[in-house]
This record gives structure tokens, sequence and C-alpha cells, in this order.
């Protein structure tokens, strides 16, 4: 197997010259590093990622936790991660905790030991103990995607509360004054806001959300299936909403499947919005409204914020906002005006 200095042979340059072109530590010139990179290529070396570690006390690898990675708004966040690893030359270690906060813990002890020079954090559920953990990483920069603000902790995510106004606006404009909700999990930053969010536009609109209109969903399809079936199950049909607010657009599909099954048309018996546009929501019938976050950007720029701290020194933000965006299709009818 070729080494460095095989590559220095044959190129006609010093190691160091090698070195620098490899790490883009120092101006090369162009006629010089062509002829490096020819020998590289020619002779198919392998710089030691290992050898480069223990030298420079960098990895230039990159972990991420996530909480559960079959979630389709997720994946575009991975993807996004991974494009911005890639094109900026880092690699990537990916850890999927399903939402369990031993594996949680464990994963975040072994990409540590691994030397990760940053983390990339998604989780669903607000797990204080796992926080604690977190903040035992002093030294390792991070960027948490959909959490509370922690100090020396770069948060990214969406205007939740933001995105909750939009929505339940969006159905009030719409002529709708019977309005429920699926929530994510009571603890999760971002339920908390969306649920902020719709009450603050229902107060205003003289409306309000009675407690048994407020369902429990986990996040996944299932959980909004079950959650809308449990609610028509108890409730007679003199006390359903007129529309379903759903916080991710997996409960939403699942609302929409189990209305469905009862016969009830969407929209036109009870209109459903959900929150995040993964790109199943512009293809099911009806293809759903929805509050679009951008996935991929987010991932994106999560790496993107990491790297250039890493390499260019740049001060990790404390917090980095971005304003989902409506878009409307059709589970969301017009509800027609009442005659007296």
């Amino acid at each position: 197997m070729a080494g460095i200095t095989d590559v220095a042979s044959k190129a006609g340059v010093s190691v160091s010259t090698v070195s620098h072109v490899l790490n883009k530590t120092r101006y090369v010139a162009p006629k010089t590093k062509a002829k490096v990179e020819a020998a590289v290529e020619a002779l198919g070396y392998v710089p030691s990622t290992l050898a480069r570690a223990l030298k420079t006390n960098r990895t230039h690898t990159l972990g991420m936790l996530v909480s559960n990675s079959t979630n389709p708004f997720f994946a575009d966040i991975v993807r996004g991660v991974e494009e911005g690893c890639f094109e900026f030359g880092y690699h990537l270690i990916l850890c999927n905790s399903d939402d369990n906060a031993e594996r949680q813990r464990t994963y975040l002890r072994t990409l540590a030991m691994r030397r990760v020079d940053g983390l990339i954090v998604m989780t669903t559920h607000g797990d204080p103990s796992f926080d604690r953990s977190l903040g035992t990483q002093s030294d390792l920069p991070m960027v948490v995607l959909d959490a509370d603000e922690m100090p020396n902790v770069c948060v990214l995510g969406d205007n939740s509360v933001l995105g909750g106004r939009l929505a339940t606006e969006f159905l009030i404009s719409r002529g709708f004054r019977k309005i429920a909700i699926i929530s994510g999990p009571s603890e999760h930053p971002r339920a908390r806001d969306r649920r902020n969010g719709t009450e603050q536009a229902l107060q205003e609109a003289g409306l309000t959300l009675p407690a048994h209109w407020i369902m429990q969903g986990d996040l996944t399809a299932s959980g909004g299936h079950r959650a809308m079936s449990e609610f028509l199950d108890a409730c007679p049909e003199s006390d359903w909403p007129d529309a379903v607010f759903a916080f991710n657009d997996l409960m939403a599909i699942g609302a929409i499947r189990s209305l469905q099954e009862r016969g009830i048309d969407v929209p036109g018996g009870i209109s459903v919005i959900g929150y995040d546009d993964i790109e199943l929501a512009s293809y099911m019938t009806p293809s759903l409204t929805t509050l679009r976050q951008p996935g991929f950007e987010f991932g994106f720029q999560s790496a993107k914020l990491l790297i250039d701290h890493l390499d260019k020194q740049q001060k990790l933000p404390s917090k980095f906002v971005r304003n989902p965006r409506l878009i409307v299709r059709e589970s969301v009818g017009k509800k027609p005006a009442e005659t007296s």
C-alpha cells in the first residue's frame, strides 16, 4: 500500500507539500497541486484518518443522534446533514435511538469515545436526564434540533408558535369554529409551542379549545389513527369538531385514515391540517394541507453551522429559527355559512 512518502517521490515534491495539499492547510501553486493529485490517483493513495486524527486532534467526523429515522421528516433532515458533511469533507456517524432514553445516553457516550468533532441531536421527547447528559459534553460543539434553549448549545428549529397560529387562523378563515388538535408528546418543546400558537389564535377569534378536543398522539401515523378513533368512539357525533389540526403530517395521515374508515368525508365532513410537509403529503388522497418545515435545509444548515465553527472558528449561534409556510391543498374545505 502506497504511503505519503511514495506520493511525494512520484510527484517530485516534499512530504510536507503533499500534506498541505491533502489537508488544505496552506496555499500550494496549482501546477504543484495538480502533480500531487495525479500522484495520489496513480498510486491509489488513501490517507490514514487515524494518523491524521492523532496529529491534528480532529477526526473530521460529526455524530448525529436521531430519535426515529423512519419518520420521513427526520429522514429529510438526515439527508441534509449527509449532504453538508459530504460537501465540506466530513464523515457522519448516525445513531437511531428509537426514542429510548437509555439508548440515547449510550450512543452519546459512544460518539464521545469515537472522538467526533461535533454532534447533531434530534429527539422526539424532551427527556430532562438526557438534556443533563448533553450538558456534560460541554467541550463538544453541538446543534440540537427542536429543543428548548440550552447553555453552550445551538438550538435549531422552526417557529412553532407561529406555525400553530398560521394553521389555526387558516381554519378560522375557512369558516371553522369547532377546531380540535392532535398534539405530540406534551413534554416536547415544539408540541407546546404549536399548542400555544393554536390557543392564541382561538382566543383572538373568541373561540375556545375544550379539553376533550385535545387529542394526544405520539407523532406516528398509528398514533394519529388511534387518537382520532378513540375520540370518535368517546364523543357523540353532535360533539365532533369541524376541523382537526394534527401537529405533524404522520398523525394527520393516520387521522384521515380513521375518518375515512368510518365513512366520514375529508374535507366534506371534517377537515384536517398537518405540519411538516413530508413528500407523501402532496400525493395522498385528499392531498394534505400542511405547514412546511424545510427538513433538508435544517439538516444541511446544522452541518454547516458546526463545520464553520470547527474549520473557520465561527461562533455557533445560540438559536437558529426558520418560519414555517402554509401549503394549501385538498384536506381542508370551506364551511358553508350557517343560515338562520
